[in-house]
């Protein structure tokens, strides 16, 4: 899964449980930007490319999410 994609499901997530998202690019180094998920919030690297299991396993964490909540 790549960034755009990681986002697009937040989307999804978020509208089908009533929670404010946001993504902010210019938050962060380079292309990294900043997705706020309610009152938490995680950076995502460029969104173009892969995001690895273990920093996608990190990023949910820090957004109060499980892999189960966004497939």
């Amino acid at each position: 899964m790549n960034g755009n994609e990681l986002i697009k499901k937040l989307h999804r997530y978020a509208k089908g449980n009533g929670l404010d998202i946001r993504f902010i690019p210019g938050q962060g180094k380079g292309s990294h930007g900043r997705i706020y998920l309610g009152t938490k919030f995680s950076t995502i690297k460029d969104r173009k490319k892969e995001i690895h299991a273990g920093l996608l396993s990190a990023m949910l964490k820090q957004l109060g999410l499980t892999k189960h909540d966004i497939e």
